[in-house]
């Protein structure tokens, strides 16, 4: 059948099963979204770029499937970069989809051009410029696969307009044939033999897991081999949720923010079980002295990640479930009694903890209230910054998925079109942003999105006038010299809230915290709440940079 590219491109995303797109029209792209206008893909209109990218990355992460956002040219692909770059350092799977200027004009400065491809090439995993309407169809397919698996990641599809309203006879790919890409999933048995042999006979081991655990759907896996094993596991920021924290073999967050017993686990640890994580610098400290007695297994399905930063002792690579389902068979029950009265002492002497008896409202209160009376079975979205940490710690995470947060790049301004996503992919789980005041108005204009498609978001802002991780730093690491942190003209958000139509409230006083956030959950529609809290209130343990993780701030600097 001959079709327009336009049309080409939309049929090949409905077979790529693509329910939602996110983003903003514009000229370059206007024949494509003809194409939408009698298309089943609900299309979601944001007002930001930055917001689309965020909402499809926020709706990957909670559903599993590939997120999709479509631009126009120049200004509109530009606007798109931060969001890319969040979703590249995450490993997390979006198609985004840019409007060029004609095929003969790039290269000419023409109006709203932009060098997309070149602009993008270090924050995508694979790109692509279509040049030849005969080559769409089969870069779509391509798009998705190479977005969805290996290490996921982020693919970009550049589309000039011409190539949009061309015709030819189409022709649909049916498998994909990348002689370059051939991602291993099945980890080589020997070493998984030695990995085996290596964690039974270890007398103070670690599990240590990251967002891998996430994305290869291995949640399960992991807590049998625990179990199995009796091993101790630690999740990184981005693994929350990959293994239940209410499990007595939980040890929490590690890591600069992480906590106490985790931290002095791995350091004293005998071996270290790494799964699906990277060992980035917030988690390692200072290398020199970290899990310095181990001996490190790493598994992971990206080569490129073995011994990047931290050698490796046994590396194997390939797809964390399939390898977890094998190292599994090997496995023997320890029983470590040792060790676990260690572990135990650790979380005796510095448990996560908050001064709760001040009338003032604490951040940790609003986040254990949030948890309690959604009962833990809500989606957790954060900006970055106190807010994160705080969510990431007084929040009891126990399924995967219910985690969203922007890790590797910290982008301020994710939490909230990310929480439009993912309650667009997840419509029958609460979903929360836990936002700080200066993060949520890096993309606020999203409240109209939410608005207009009564998108039943819950807002909580964190409000303490500042900065908070800034002027928290500028506290302990600079005399407290507090350069450009306080932010006077701050806007009411219940003002703000009301201005889009949306629900907000005040809370200033801490007995009115848990009414408030029953309230906001029984509003059918996005709601703003607006929590007056500590404007001292550190987030503690925190490990100074460039220190080792075993050398905390546990609450003060004594």
């Amino acid at each position: 059948m001959i079709k327009t590219g336009s049309q080409i491109l939309v049929d090949a995303l409905i077979r790529e099963g693509v329910e939602f797109v996110f983003g903003i029209p514009g000229g370059a792209v206007l024949p494509l979204f003809d194409a939408l206008f009698d298309s089943p893909i609900k299309f979601i209109l944001t007002r930001h770029e930055q917001g689309a990218g965020h909402a499809a990355d926020g709706y990957a992460r909670a559903t599993g499937r590939v997120g999709v956002c479509l631009v126009t040219s120049g200004p509109g692909a530009t606007n798109l970069v931060t969001a890319i770059a969040t979703a590249y350092m995450d490993s997390i799977p979006m198609v985004a989809i840019t409007g060029q200027v004609k095929t003969f004009l790039i290269g000419n400065d023409a109006f709203q051009e932009a060098d997309t491809i070149g602009i993008t090439r270090s924050i995508t995993k694979h790109s692509y410029l279509v040049k030849d309407i005969k080559d769409l169809a089969r870069t779509v397919k391509e798009a998705f696969y190479i977005a969805n698996t290996g290490r996921r990641g982020p693919v970009l599809i550049d589309l000039p307009v011409d190539v949009t309203m061309e015709k030819c006879e189409e022709v649909i790919p049916t498998e994909v044939e990348l002689p370059g890409y051939k991602p291993r999933y099945e980890g080589n048995i020997r070493q998984i033999n030695i990995a085996a042999e290596v964690v039974n006979s270890a007398k103070q081991p670690v599990v240590y897991t990251g967002g891998g655990i996430i994305a290869s759907e291995c949640s399960k896996a992991l807590l049998e081999l625990a179990e199995k094993g009796n091993l101790p596991v630690t999740t990184t920021l981005m693994g929350l949720g990959g293994f239940p924290e209410d499990h007595h073999l939980s040890l929490g967050m590690l890591g600069m923010h992480g906590t106490a017993y985790a931290n002095f686990a791995v350091t004293e640890s005998d071996v270290l079980l790494a799964i699906g994580a990277r060992f980035d610098d917030r988690i390692t400290g200072k290398i020199d002295e970290f899990a310095p007695h181990a001996k490190i297994i790493h598994i992971d399905i990206d080569p490129a990640s073995i011994s990047k930063s931290i050698k490796v002792d046994i590396p194997v690579v390939g797809d964390a479930n399939n390898i977890l389902q094998e190292l599994i068979k090997h496995i023997r029950f320890v029983e470590r009694k040792e060790w676990f009265q260690k572990i135990n002492s650790w979380k005796e002497k510095n448990p996560l903890s908050y001064n709760n008896a001040d009338s003032v409202i604490k951040p940790q209160y609003v986040i254990e209230q949030i948890c309690e009376i959604a009962k833990g079975n809500a989606i957790i979205t954060t900006e970055v910054g106190q807010n994160q940490m705080w969510a990431a710690q007084f929040f009891t995470y126990t399924k995967p998925r219910t985690f969203l947060s922007s890790g590797g790049l910290g982008t301020m301004g994710y939490g909230f079109p990310a929480a439009i996503g993912a309650q667009l992919g997840c419509p029958d789980k609460i979903v929360v942003d836990i936002a700080g005041d200066g993060s949520i108005q890096m993309n606020i204009q999203e409240l109209s999105t939410a608005v207009r498609l009564n998108i039943p978001v819950k807002i909580v802002v964190l409000n303490n006038g500042y900065l908070g991780m800034v002027r928290q730093w500028q506290e302990l690491f600079f005399s407290k010299r507090y350069s450009c942190v306080h932010l006077n003209g701050n806007p009411d958000f219940v003002k703000l809230a009301e201005a889009y139509g949306a629900a907000g409230f005040l809370v200033e006083e801490k007995k009115d915290v848990r009414p408030t956030i029953e309230k906001a959950f029984s509003i059918q529609g996005p709601v703003i709440m607006d929590f007056r809290i500590d404007p001292n209130e550190n987030v503690f343990p925190m490990v100074p940079a460039g220190q080792a993780i075993h050398r905390m701030m546990i609450g003060t600097m004594a």
